[in-house]
Formats: C-alpha cells, sequence, structure tokens
C-alpha cells in the first residue's frame, strides 16, 4: 500500500513562496506517477502538476508552469512542489497523489493513492 503524507503548507503573503514536499512509502515509490492537485472550497480538485518515476518528465498546468515547479528526490523518496509569486487564488488545500503507470494523466480519478493534503492560504 503506498502511503503519501505532505508537508509545508501554512499561510503566506501574496507574491511569497513555498515549498511543498510529499514523502511517498519507500517500497512502491519508483514505480508511481506522482501527482499534485489542489482543492479549494467549492470548487473541484484540480491538476496542478506531476512527474515521472526517473523525474525527467516533470510537467505543470499550463496556467501555472512560469510560477510553480514539481520535482522529486529519489534518494529521500520524496516529491516537491516549489510555489513562487503566489496568489490569494492559489489558496487550496494541496494533494499529493501516486499512479502505477509511466504515463502522465492530469485526471484525479486516474490517481489511486492519494495523502491527506496541506493547506495553503495566500492572503492578500
Amino acid at each position: 500500500q503506498v502511503r503519501l503524507v505532505e508537508s509545508g503548507g501554512r499561510l503566506v503573503q501574496a507574491g511569497g513562496s513555498l515549498r511543498l514536499s510529499c514523502a511517498a512509502s519507500e517500497r512502491t515509490f519508483d514505480n508511481y506517477f506522482m501527482g499534485w492537485f489542489r482543492q479549494a472550497p467549492g470548487k473541484e480538485r484540480e491538476f496542478v502538476a506531476a512527474i515521472n518515476w526517473s523525474g525527467t518528465i516533470p510537467t505543470e498546468a499550463d496556467s501555472l508552469k512560469d510560477r510553480f515547479t514539481i520535482s522529486r528526490d529519489p534518494t529521500k523518496n520524496t516529491v516537491y512542489l516549489q510555489m513562487n509569486n503566489l496568489k490569494p487564488e492559489d489558496t487550496a488545500v494541496y494533494y499529493c497523489a501516486a499512479r502505477l503507470s509511466s504515463h502522465l494523466s492530469r485526471s484525479a480519478q486516474e490517481y489511486a493513492y492519494w495523502g491527506q493534503g496541506t493547506q495553503v492560504t495566500v492572503s492578500s
């Protein structure tokens, strides 16, 4: 069973930066496509970024790629989401997810494993 634990969310002012981390269980990390999603109150869960197991194919949502960057450190079984120039509309719960596949998916329905989420709040 894949276990994912997110951390790094907090209250930050607009224009600030945050780095979210997602620690994955060691046994299953290498064969999974890892993703970040976010969900704001009253809205559907939204794709943010994803990365393949080797870290060679990072993909960010088109609307976020100029500010958000996904990466992973296989030696630490951890995936990161660097978020710069944060805006109030980035306020949401951010979730880490894992998908047993070598192919990218932007659909939350195709990710079988999820962390508990970490709250990011951006004040204006």
